[in-house]
């Protein structure tokens, strides 16, 4: 019984830093303290420079020689396309309105990986966290970018046509896979970066998770969790429950353990990415049930983390 707790305070301990940075962000949006002009101000510094900053310094510092993370990376990637191809299918069966399909879909797979996965993970295993998570979120905002377009045009209202140049483009643009294409060979070829560079970059790398936390939270519609919606309980299900469940236990029996085991628990079990309502508005789907879904996982996420993270710790003993 005495572990039992003993698991259930660490799992708050990882857990609930995260959940009061978010309740910040509504606190002070509420006082007047934060806007929405400086929500997505920060949110797009934190995408553009302070993330991929955070993200470089991360794999920079690591010895990718020794590393040996990369069969775990290799596992997410193929585990995230089979829960990909499982949600279409329970979508397709579920979801009666043809429109919400994709938003459905992308909503159970998209984690938000980059910024409460990595804050869970820095919370959980330090810097040892941060570093298997970049090389984590590196690889799947790739797949996550490619399946969400997909998703989403095979199930829009006018069906159109996969644009694969302006997919390509996406990814090539996209500032966290730059920083991590960038920073890959510097620390594989053992490249001694300047000091005034690498300390100017962790100033930029320091504001990552608490700006982002707090704009997370002050983005927050509640008015969104009054409408009942069971396509938004469904996704909020297919992305705390069934996706943790089985990308962790899977990952158990090929042999996972420890922080790799960990860090695999803890990005499947993080609340959808707040990218999905930019993806749904920007592709004409359901942008209003992408934001249901995104609130709702992302308050309960850190209640099911806790669960997810007491219960892995006491398995695994």
């Amino acid at each position: 019984m005495y572990a039992f707790i003993d698991q259930l305070l660490f799992s708050i301990s990882v857990t609930g830093p995260i959940f009061i940075m978010l309740a910040l962000g509504v606190i002070l949006k509420s006082k007047g303290l934060i806007d929405e002009k400086f929500t997505e101000s920060g949110s797009r510094l934190v995408f553009n420079v302070t993330l991929p900053a955070l993200l470089f310094l991360s794999v920079v510092k690591a010895d990718l020689q020794q590393a040996g993370h990369f069969q775990m990376v290799t596992f997410a990637l193929i585990g995230n396309l089979m829960l990909f191809g499982l949600f279409e299918l329970l979508s397709g069966t579920m979801i009666k309105k043809r429109s919400d399909i994709g938003v459905v879909v992308q909503g159970s797979f998209r984690a938000n990986t980059g910024i409460i996965g990595l804050a869970y993970a820095a919370n959980a295993y330090g810097e040892a966290g941060l570093v298997i998570g970049s090389l984590y979120v590196a690889a799947i905002t790739v797949l996550y970018n490619i399946l969400a377009v997909i998703t989403l045009t095979r199930h829009s209202k006018t069906n159109t046509q996969l644009n694969l140049r302006q997919l390509l483009r996406s990814i090539i643009r996209n500032p966290l896979i730059i920083s991590i294409v960038v920073a890959i060979p510097i620390s594989y070829l053992h490249i001694e970066l300047p000091a005034i560079l690498l300390q100017s970059g962790r100033y930029f790398a320091d504001m990552t998770l608490p700006l982002a936390l707090l704009c997370t939270g002050a983005s927050l519609d509640f008015r969104q969790l009054k409408q009942e919606s069971t396509s938004a309980n469904v996704a909020s299900i297919g992305r705390l429950v069934i996706a943790p469940a089985i990308l962790t236990s899977t990952g158990y029996l090929l042999g996972f353990r420890g922080i790799e085991l960990g860090i695999i628990f803890l990005m499947s079990a993080a609340p959808t990415a707040a990218a999905s309502y930019v993806m749904a508005h920007s592709m004409g789907a359901n942008a209003k049930l992408a934001a249901n879904i995104i609130a709702l996982t992302t308050i309960a996420s850190t209640f099911t983390c806790s669960l997810g993270i007491t219960l892995l710790n006491v398995w695994t003993k």
